[in-house]
């Protein structure tokens, strides 16, 4: 057992499910902590106000993860499409976590369960 504070996720555009060995401060066992729901903006006026509420929510489903993976060394990334290299430059871009060691995986639709097996098995827990 690593006593490293490792974190996994799947991603894509609508919700993350977030994995990680560690609470806030004590490496422990690899658990789901939790399911972030993406906001999903709807019936806006103007393409230029839909794309800044779209951008908008995106950050606040970011912090979200943020929040459920502060304190890791090393983060899996994993799920369909481009969600999770969108996610790895915006955690790049943030100081708290610009020297977070990332990996990217790839995919399809994951359920809670294989999502922590695919991070147990990705850092050999």
């Amino acid at each position: 057992m690593s006593d490293k504070k490792l974190a996994g996720l799947w991603i894509d555009g609508t919700k993350a499910i977030v994995v990680t060995n560690h609470d806030s401060q004590e490496v422990t066992e690899f658990a789901v902590v939790d399911t972030v729901k993406a906001e999903i903006q709807h019936g806006n006026s103007s393409e230029n106000a839909a794309n800044n509420a779209e951008q908008s929510n995106k950050l606040k489903f970011y912090k979200e993860i943020e929040k459920l993976i502060t304190n890791s060394t090393d983060l899996y990334v994993t799920g369909p499409g481009t969600s999770q290299e969108e996610l790895r430059n915006h955690l790049l871009d943030t100081a708290q976590y610009k020297n977070l060691n990332i990996k990217l995986g790839t995919d399809s639709q994951l359920s809670e369960e294989q999502v922590l097996e695919e991070v147990k098995s990705h850092f050999h827990a």
